[in-house]
């Protein structure tokens, strides 16, 4: 299921003005983050609104946390905070067209988990990642908040979509930024950010 081009123009609208890459993630030591709005790992999700239908929830892999997404949460503070850097818990602010692409996947995919990877690298990590061998670019765009890596788990699913899928989900939305995927069973999800036009696969 695809939506048309008009409904990723409508949802990026409200987002502030930004420029539109990927490496794969590995597991690092939790980090607690303590920014407000942002549920316990068994808790209910939080940031939900009583006006607003839910699409789908956000999910932190490495942290257990988890938010509702709907057309008016989280707040973009809140989602900063929930793709915080997941060794040192630095938190840097992400581009808002991310958050818009992940509303407007979710729509066409009600009642899903979205499940978050990776989002801000802080320069460190990214280096520790780099001389462990990992697939990581020196200059990433997760280290400038520009770029998510995520998979989508319908509803009742076991398995995540495969990230193929979404990626051609991704250019129906006309997303001009860059689109990796990953399709490994360690590293199996779809990086999108607001860097320049170009794809891959891993």
């Amino acid at each position: 299921m695809t939506l048309p081009a008009k409904a990723l123009a409508v949802v990026l609208a409200s987002a502030s003005s930004a420029t539109i890459a990927v490496e794969p993630a590995t597991m690092e030591a939790r980090v607690p983050h303590a920014a407000a709005n942002l549920a316990e790992k068994k808790g209910p999700p939080l940031d939900a609104s009583d006006d607003e239908p839910m699409l789908a929830t956000l999910y932190q892999v490495h942290t257990g946390e988890r938010v509702v997404l709907d057309s008016r949460s989280p707040t973009q503070t809140a989602f900063d905070a929930l793709l915080a850097d997941r060794s040192t818990g630095e938190q840097h602010p992400l581009d808002a067209h991310l958050l818009g692409l992940l509303r407007a996947l979710a729509a066409a995919h009600p009642g899903s988990r979205i499940e978050v990877v990776s989002g801000y690298r802080s320069w460190k990590l990214n280096e520790m990642l780099r001389k462990k061998g990992h697939h990581v670019a020196s200059h990433s765009q997760h280290s400038l908040g520009r770029a998510c890596d995520f998979r989508i788990v319908p509803p009742g699913a076991e398995v995540a979509l495969d990230p193929r899928a979404v990626e051609r989900e991704i250019r129906q939305l006309d997303w001009e930024g860059g689109v990796g995927v990953y399709l490994t069973a360690a590293d199996w999800f779809v990086h999108a950010d607001v860097g320049p036009r170009r794809r891959w696969v891993n």
